[in-house]
């Protein structure tokens, strides 16, 4: 079963606890959250006091997406803040191992995200201890990119890397996912697809999450 993750970035924040009940309304499956720094992508967005108040307004996993330098030093806010899954740049961490590890070690899940060119190897290492990769079929720090076609080749080739290791690692696809191409992402082996503004520039989340789950099935 396909997961989807719209992505608060395209959320109008003005009304943000009302943005987050109507995507739990029409059947999200989870709600994903990019944090940026400004320093290891050009944009700012938020951090852990927004998502505690999102926490406090929705029952949905919050999958926490770490565009930022040094998260290791962010973990323990995140965690509590209510971050259900935490991801990590491989770029971002120093030691990923411990990275990880330290994030599982809190009680939640750990994930990994592949910027554009960074390649599959780079986690060949530790795909046995992820329970998530995400990649990105953008360059990330900004909504409303393009899809990168060449993204859904490196879908397939990490799905072999995870059939091959025999783990159980979802893969997130986030980046330019829309009602048009959701069913190749997920037929090249995606496991979430992360939606932002295909899904808030919608005027009814419902009727649009009706159509892509009738797409997607």
């Amino acid at each position: 079963m396909t997961l989807i993750a719209p992505s608060l970035l395209s959320a109008d924040f003005g009304k943000i606890a009302d943005e987050v009940r109507l995507a739990e309304e029409a059947g999200a499956d989870m709600l994903h959250i990019d944090v940026m720094d400004g320093l290891f992508v050009p944009n700012i967005t938020i951090g852990p006091l927004v998502i505690e108040a999102i926490k406090k307004s929705t029952k949905l996993p919050l999958d926490v997406h770490l565009m930022i330098v040094n998260p290791d030093k962010y973990i323990d806010q995140f965690v509590n803040a209510g971050a259900d899954i935490l991801t990590v740049h491989v770029e971002a961490s120093t030691h990923l191992h411990r990275t990880v590890w330290d994030i599982k070690n809190r009680g939640i899940k750990a994930g990994v995200s592949l910027n554009p060119a960074t390649p599959i190897y780079s986690i060949e290492e530790i795909i046995k201890d992820l329970d998530l990769i995400l990649i990105m079929s953008v360059n990330p720090g900004f909504g409303g990119q393009s899809f990168i076609s060449s993204s859904l080749d490196k879908i397939k080739r990490t799905k072999k890397l995870i059939t091959k290791s025999k783990t159980n690692t979802l893969i997130e696809v986030d980046g330019g996912v829309k009602l048009s191409n959701a069913r190749e992402i997920i037929n090249a082996g995606a496991d979430i697809l992360v939606m932002g503004s295909e899904f808030f520039g919608q005027k009814d989340y419902k009727k649009f999450m009706g159509k892509l789950k009738e797409k997607i099935k």
